[in-house]
């Protein structure tokens, strides 16, 4: 399973990049304003240095709702970097836009999936990869994962090449319940990622094992 982090903040994509975790970046307009780019200019800067970083998939959202501003956007934002992938709203216009953009052979990432209907219906305009929220349908006492799973077993069922991307990511058990799916890709921000590394186990075992030094190195010592 492909690990992307979901962020426009360049010091946690540079570490994620260096811990060795990283496949690519999920963003959307609200982590831009959280990181204070705005601007058309100040954005399409930002897109290329995340981009030089990662060197894969990097998702650029479209803000547009209508289907000509949604091709004139799109088509804005591959032209950044080739590993841009074109994020569209799952709307009656964002499928058409996913259709033109695959014909041209640029990437899509269909956002905003609450349904295994509209992961279908965006895969089968040749959505590059579909993104299920699954933190927000649990949000109003919904199975998001069952929603992931589900999309899942379509998929392989019929052999849809377009990547199962499970975002809306919590917490690390989200993590692990995607990777035991079968989700190609999970996103979720480098924090959460970052909670998979402790066990309070893992603690006191290294506690211990420094203990244990010190005590042999003074008994040397003497």
């Amino acid at each position: 399973m492909k690990f992307f982090i979901d962020t426009a903040n360049l010091d946690d994509i540079r570490e994620a990049q260096e811990m060795g975790i990283l496949d690519g970046v999920t963003t959307n307009p609200s982590l831009m304003a959280k990181e204070g780019i705005s601007g058309k200019d100040r954005v399409m800067q930002h897109y290329k240095q995340i981009c030089d970083i990662v060197g894969n998939d990097v998702s650029a959202e479209v803000i547009s709702v209508k289907y000509d501003e949604m091709i004139r956007e799109g088509e804005e934002l591959a032209e950044i970097d080739d590993n841009i992938v074109v994020k569209i709203p799952m709307t009656a216009d964002g499928v058409k836009a996913i259709k033109y953009f695959s014909e041209k052979g640029i990437r899509t990432n269909c956002t905003l999936i609450f349904s295994a209907g509209q992961a279908l219906v965006a895969a089968k305009a040749g959505a590059s990869f579909v993104s299920p929220f699954v933190g927000r349908l649990d949000d109003i006492s919904t199975d998001g994962m069952e929603l992931v799973e589900q999309i899942v077993t379509i998929f392989t069922n019929y052999g849809i090449e377009t990547e199962v991307l499970a975002a809306s990511v919590r917490h690390p058990m989200h993590i692990i319940q995607c990777a035991e799916i079968g989700a190609d890709v999970m996103t979720a921000p480098l924090s959460v990622i970052k909670m998979l590394l402790h066990h309070p186990l893992t603690d006191s075992g290294l506690a211990k094992f420094l203990a244990d030094h010190e005590k042999a190195s003074l008994a040397v010592k003497k």
